[in-house]
Parts: structure tokens; C-alpha cells; sequence
């Protein structure tokens, strides 16, 4: 019995509900930090948590599906826009804490530079 078998036997293989369980942890706690954080980083990390747990439902389903590799396509594009969205956001907050020398999302609402 070789290494990979023996592997096989002891792990039991994870099925869809175990990744699902996992992304939808991934997604409440995004959404969750999103609605407490008052800064722009905290919610800019909410954001991708949310983003990494559809992903993970992407692949996940992509797996267990006979449809291909579309969900990793479908994931590879999601990992590039969330990194273009984090340097745009990354560049907005460095430039509202240069005007307001805070990054508190409360006092984004004035529109003066």
C-alpha cells in the first residue's frame, strides 16, 4: 500500500458541506467586521474576507461539479479585481489620512479637500 493510499484511508475526503461551512464562516465574518469597524482599513479587510469566501464556494462547487475549471477561472478573476480594489482603496485612505490626519470612515462625509 503506498503513501497517497494510506493518506486516502486515514483522512477522510471533505465533501461540499465541509467547504461550504468553511466559506460561509469566511463570508459572516467579513460581512460582520464590515458592520463594526469604524476605519477604512477594518472594513477594506471585511471586504476581502467576504471576497475569499466566495471564492472558496467557487472552487469548492467547481470540485464537486463536472463542469470544469470555471470556478477557478471564475476565482483567479476575482483574486485580481479584489487586488486592483485594494490598491485603489489603500490609495484613497493613505490620501484621506493625509487631508484629515485620520481614517475614520464617520468623517468621510465632508467633501473638502
Amino acid at each position: 500500500m503506498t503513501q497517497t493510499e494510506q493518506a486516502a484511508l486515514l483522512a477522510p475526503a471533505a465533501d461540499l458541506n465541509m467547504y461550504l461551512f468553511v466559506a460561509a464562516v469566511l463570508f459572516v465574518c467579513g460581512v460582520v467586521c464590515m458592520a463594526t469597524k469604524r476605519n477604512a482599513i477594518g472594513i477594506l479587510m471585511g471586504v476581502e474576507l467576504v471576497l475569499n469566501g466566495a471564492n472558496l464556494n467557487f472552487v469548492a462547487f467547481a470540485r464537486h461539479t463536472p463542469l470544469g475549471i470555471d470556478g477557478q477561472v471564475f476565482s483567479l478573476f476575482v483574486i485580481v479585481l479584489a487586488a486592483a480594489e485594494a490598491a485603489i482603496a489603500l490609495a484613497i485612505a493613505l490620501n484621506f489620512y493625509n487631508n484629515h490626519l485620520t481614517i475614520d470612515v464617520d468623517r468621510a462625509d465632508e467633501l473638502k479637500g
